[in-house]
């Protein structure tokens, strides 16, 4: 077993969980892995403490603040934005020296990513990669929908209903979504319980940025695009996705066809390929990063 250490960080008045697993050294770069939501937390990212434990990295993550034990007590829909948790990258790696580094962002943790190096272009990061992320919410609704077109019919009616209604409690409705996270979220059922932590803690930072549906965007997102500025990306990349994710073909190969210097991995299972198939996954990540150092 990897040693692990967490601890907290300050930032806004508030604390910023970590946690690192593995030692530095070994003349390899440490891993700063950002999670998805927005709202989630880091535990479902945990697989890549596979990387930590067979390859010798340092893997490193944390809840972005508003998000798992990054508490923020009370209501703040106004504080939630993008650009709070772009600037809280650059708190974590001062905090933690992390001068040189490989970065991964899963999901939202991705768009967070890019558009991180795309406005900041940072010094010291090595690689990046890009995990089942959109780069245009445009693109990545028009790919939900069209990807819940194959449910039955009547689960198809049901999810349109809610769409209408904004009602997403009702039976057949979870029962329609369920099934779609099945298909194209996570095969694994029952999820593994480090996926359950995460997705049992999502709350406000979600219903603000995001809104009540994987399928119509009410929040902030809504407009989140950064498609027509990934020539902007100057770091090696790696753009990762499952067969089957809602991250689909498409999605992906608007960032491949995008970035410059960029590799795409296809690769079994869906939305949680990385926990699906965790050896497969981090074998791929980690001999994209050794190529990188």
């Amino acid at each position: 077993m990897a040693k692990i250490t967490d601890g907290y960080i300050d930032f806004k008045g508030y604390k910023t969980y970590y946690r690192i697993v593995g030692e530095p050294g070994g003349g390899k770069l440490p891993l700063l892995a950002l999670h998805g939501g927005p709202g989630c937390a880091h535990d479902y990212l945990e697989s890549l403490d596979g990387i930590a434990e067979k390859y010798g990295r340092q893997v490193i993550y944390y809840d972005q603040l508003g998000c798992g034990k990054s508490v923020v007590p009370g209501s703040h829909p106004d504080m939630w934005c993008a650009e709070l948790w772009e600037e809280e990258i650059d708190v974590v790696r001062n905090a933690l020296g992390l001068e040189n580094i490989h970065m991964l962002g899963q999901s939202w943790g991705g768009m967070l990513t890019m558009q991180y190096v795309i406005n900041k272009q940072p010094k010291g990061v090595n690689s990046i990669t890009i995990a089942s992320s959109p780069a245009s919410m445009d693109l990545w609704l028009s790919e939900a929908n069209r990807l819940r077109g194959y449910l039955p019919e009547n689960m198809q009616q049901a999810l349109k209903q809610a769409d209408i209604d904004g009602d997403y409690s009702r039976p057949e409705v979870v029962e329609a979504s369920a099934e779609y996270y099945r298909r194209h979220v996570c095969r694994i059922v029952p999820h593994p319980d480090f996926v359950d932590r995460s997705f049992d803690q999502m709350g406000e930072p979600y219903m603000v940025m995001q809104g009540a549906s994987e399928f119509v965007v009410t929040g902030k997102m809504k407009d989140w695009d950064y498609s027509d500025r990934l020539d902007r990306i100057n770091i090696p990349t790696l753009v990762t996705s499952g067969i089957d994710d809602e991250a689909t073909p498409a999605i992906s190969e608007q960032i491949y066809d995008g970035v410059k210097d960029c590799r795409w991995e296809l690769i079994p299972g869906t939305h949680l390929c990385h926990v699906e198939y965790p050896e497969l996954y981090n074998s791929i990540v980690e001999k994209f990063m050794e190529e990188h150092e």
